[in-house]
């Protein structure tokens, strides 16, 4: 139904936008120190020594892990439940691109949505020890995402429903997941030059969320008018002809 090129593209950057968010982008630092149990000063060290790596890459990629798996089951169930309603493809996609065009407008903050506006959280007081410890940890941060990342992840998952079969919601959700973790994974690795880069980036940090309100709404459009199927054709025979 969708242009599969283009929505795992939109998928990846959505990711990616996830992480910049804030709600997400100034909590990596103590995202990090709860997985890993390492001290901030460890994590900081500009050449951290072999066992600090070692543990920071192991429970940053059990973490990711944890919210992968729970991201992809979703896109799958939802996928799911939309190849029963084929009939009503049409009204799907244009409720989906409504919905998105809303979650977009939300992000922006330019006029907050009433029904996104509560924030639920679900926290582990004390995680549990080792690398499962970690994927717990993952699979809880996505079963309790705050706002800022929860209409970026709708809007996902408003598109894998509108998907012809199971695979193509699973992969949207698993690049979306990327977009989100390699980020995260490339931080917990280089903590020391992550911060140096955040001191910069937050004062335009308002700048992005209104970035990512405009791409959702672009997302939501292009859904309702059936143009990224559209832009699948163009896509297509652009690249046959190489």
């Amino acid at each position: 139904m969708n242009s599969p090129d283009v929505t795992y593209l939109g998928a990846f950057i959505a990711g990616l936008l996830s992480f910049l968010s804030p709600c997400v982008l100034p909590l990596i630092p103590s995202y990090i120190t709860y997985i890993t149990g390492l001290s901030f000063a460890d994590l900081q060290a500009e050449h951290p020594s072999h066992i600090v790596r070692k543990k920071t890459l192991f429970h940053s990629i059990a973490f990711i892990l944890g919210f992968t798996i729970v991201f992809v089951l979703l896109g799958a169930s939802a996928t799911f439940i939309g190849s029963f309603m084929q009939s009503k493809a049409v009204l799907i996609r244009k409720i989906g691109g409504i919905l998105i065009i809303l979650f977009g407008v939300h992000v922006t903050g330019l006029v907050p949505v009433r029904l996104l506006m509560g924030e639920k959280r679900v926290t582990i007081r004390h995680k549990p020890t080792g690398y499962l410890g970690s994927l717990l940890v993952g699979l809880v941060f996505a079963a309790g995402w705050t706002p800022c990342i929860g209409p970026i992840l709708a809007a996902i998952l408003t598109l894998a429903a509108t998907e012809e079969n199971v695979l193509n919601g699973i992969m949207l959700l698993l690049l979306y997941s990327l977009g989100l973790g390699i980020p995260f994974l490339l931080s917990s690795l280089a903590m020391n030059q992550f911060l140096s880069i955040f001191n910069r980036f937050k004062k335009h940090i308002r700048i992005f969320e209104v970035v990512t309100g405009l791409f959702l709404i672009i997302i939501g459009i292009l859904l309702y008018s059936n143009w990224l199927t559209r832009l699948s054709g163009y896509t297509t025979s652009l690249f046959s002809g190489f």
